[in-house]
């Protein structure tokens, strides 16, 4: 299974980027595919996840209602719309994926996932 983040860049306070991950090699029927970030000198962040089984999303409290996670099931992509931006959102971004179920306490513990996209610089001037 590989993942391929996109979409990161440069972007001033107040504005906009949507990052993608491709999917290649699987399928996620099932399982939890999402988003982590980590900006230097920090630990990864959980971000948002979507549970497909479950036909849930979940959101860090720090970008709910800013950040949409979606899915396009033909190109097997996920994207991360990110609104509002501010420059504490500066940092590397990266995708996320695991074919279990996790459960609730589990979904923002970068450990519990299996594979990992390469991660796109995210960095908001003020």
């Amino acid at each position: 299974v590989q993942l391929q983040a996109s979409g990161g860049g440069l972007v001033q306070a107040g504005g906009s980027l949507r990052l993608s991950c491709a999917a290649s090699g699987h399928t996620f029927s099932r399982g939890v595919m999402g988003w982590f970030r980590q900006a230097p000198g920090k630990e990864r962040e959980f971000v948002a996840v979507r549970r497909w089984s479950f036909g849930s999303t979940i959101y860090a409290d720090s970008v709910k209602g800013r950040f949409t996670l979606s899915r396009d099931n033909a190109k097997n992509t996920v994207y991360l719309q990110m609104n509002n931006l501010g420059p504490e959102d500066t940092a590397a971004y990266y995708c996320a994926a695991d074919h279990a179920n996790l459960i609730q306490s589990s979904l923002r513990r970068a450990q519990e996932y299996d594979y990992w996209g390469q991660g796109t610089q995210v960095t908001v001037s003020s």
